[in-house]
């Protein structure tokens, strides 16, 4: 007797999706009936899941799991789209149930994976479902934006609005919570660890429901351009419509941006005026937020082990300084015992002087006691890797010529799309003009390298500067934050007077004791 298992899938969870989902238990229950050499074991069934990915099909690892333990010798699948549109995963979980003995029998596509033609056959068919899968993607993407330049909504609910049916509605709750931290924030002048703590005292939920509020939810609320009424699609893509991956959208794809799309919450003045504010407190705030301070991260309290934030001092008739201080002790001051009982909060209240940390790195590059002259060399030999791997992608002839290839490419790929009908004329007139344009760039490029030899002296140039300055950061004569960022590990500040510092290139901390 041999024991055959069968896997079913459907793309969605519709209610004629679901009819077809039970149909299909049926049918394998026909087929492995009709044999007489054949006992069903189970029959393995996804529900409103993708095929393009079998990340999240616990049915389908379920019966790949049970196919390794021997439970059966046999797999039915209706056909290779409904087994993984993803050729990859096809392919290696076939090959890898074929060396234990499994086949795996696409019915419809007459496909026994036990065949000598059998893996053949089904790389075909599984290239093809996948590239069906694509076109999908292109057409639901091409679809979507349409909508989103109607004005639907694509998303979930944020603090003060609830979406549905494509539409965003005033949440009261919410609503008043938004309008309190952009009055507290402009009109009282604080920042938001501050709101963070007294929206905890006065007793407000965030839209999890948690009474805890963080800075990064007070700035996310600060930044949203919905609170005035405007909308901002497409500010995550996904990257691969194989994995479903999505990212924050850094000019993958064209942004959505509607202005008086709903009703706001807060008036286009004070929304402003809270930018404005944003904008003066971060000056570095081109750059991404995690990476805004060489120090972020490394700076660690001794009494709470939190790390500190960086905040900006502002003293009449002196020069503002950025400062650090415990997150703990900034969000919820010295420690203390709260409404519910829980003790929070960090005696660790002095706020310290970036300078002052710079310059205990400082001293510490003058004292330690290592082989700067091989850190320097070694340095300097990956610097000139990278100097020339660099040059090579916008001074290498073959690679420009490759790219321009590439771009030609994907203006074939373009004529595709418009001719399937995912793309109007006019969209597919604007991006040709667009490849066009890059690849008149690239051959301006080509042009210029060929009649110009001054890029290699350039780059000599700057590896012997750079090399004079890691020279001089190392010996101490100079500071370097994003040097001290890469060489430093952490500091833990058990208090103003006394600091352990842990380097990446030492197995043990120094111990910085300040005298009064």
């Amino acid at each position: 007797m041999i024991y055959v298992a069968a896997y079913c899938r459907v793309s969605t969870d519709k209610k004629d999706q679901a009819n077809s989902f039970e149909s299909q238990k049926k049918f394998f229950e026909e087929q492995i009936n009709k044999n007489p050499d054949w006992k069903i074991y189970q029959i393995y069934a996804d529900e409103g899941l993708s095929g393009t990915s079998t990340k999240k099909r616990n049915a389908f690892n379920k019966m790949i799991e049970d196919a390794h333990l021997g439970k059966f010798t046999i797999i039915l699948t209706k056909e290779v789209s409904r087994f993984a549109r993803n050729t990859v995963d096809t392919l290696q979980y076939t090959r890898d149930l074929s060396k234990i003995g499994v086949g795996v029998h696409f019915i419809l596509d007459n496909i026994n994976t036990l065949n000598q033609d059998g893996e053949l056959r089904l790389t075909i068919m599984a290239s093809i479902a996948q590239e069906e899968s694509r076109k999908t993607s292109e057409r639901v993407k091409w679809g979507q934006t349409r909508q989103m330049e109607k004005g639907v909504v694509f998303g979930s609910d944020c603090l003060g609005y609830k979406v549905k049916n494509g539409k965003l509605y005033i949440d009261e709750y919410g609503a008043k919570i938004v309008k309190i931290i952009f009055h507290k924030f402009v009109n009282e002048n604080k920042g938001c660890s501050a709101i963070a703590r007294e929206l905890y005292e006065e007793g407000y939920k965030t839209m999890t429901g948690l009474i805890t509020w963080s800075n990064g939810t007070i700035l996310k609320t600060l930044r949203n351009e919905k609170y005035c009424g405007d909308l901002l699609q497409k500010k995550t893509v996904t990257v691969d419509f194989l994995t479903h991956e999505k990212k924050y959208n850094k000019g993958n794809e064209e942004m959505i941006y509607i202005k008086d799309h709903h009703e706001p919450i807060i008036s286009r003045e004070l929304w402003n005026k809270a930018q404005c504010i944003l904008n003066k407190k971060s000056p570095l705030n081109k750059e991404k937020y995690t990476n805004r301070y060489p120090l972020s991260g490394k700076i660690k309290c001794g009494l709470c082990g939190h790390s500190f934030t960086a905040k900006y001092k502002h003293k009449e008739r002196k020069t503002p300084y950025k400062g650090w201080l415990c997150q703990t002790h900034s969000k919820y001051g010295n420690k203390h015992i709260d409404k519910s009982q829980n003790e929070i909060g960090c005696d660790m209240k002095s706020m310290i002087n970036e300078k002052d940390f710079l310059l205990i790195l400082q001293i510490i590059m003058i004292n330690m006691d290592i082989d700067k002259e091989k850190i320097i060399n070694e340095l300097c030999d990956v610097l000139n890797i990278v100097l020339n791997q660099n040059s090579s992608y916008e001074n290498d002839l073959e690679y420009i010529k490759k790219k321009i290839k590439i771009e030609q490419n994907k203006n074939e790929m373009l004529l595709d799309l418009y001719l399937d009908g995912i793309i109007s004329k006019e969209e597919y007139k604007n991006r040709k003009d667009t490849f066009l344009a890059e690849i008149t760039t690239l051959k301006k490029r080509i042009f210029e390298l060929e009649n110009n030899n001054d890029s290699i002296r350039d780059i000599n140039q700057k590896a012997d500067d750079i090399k004079l300055h890691i020279k001089d950061v190392l010996n101490g004569v100079i500071q370097d934050e994003n040097f001290y960022k890469f060489i430093l590990n952490k500091i833990v500040v058990n208090s103003r007077e006394e600091m352990e510092v842990y380097l990446n290139s030492l197995p043990h901390c120094i111990k910085v004791i300040k005298t009064q």
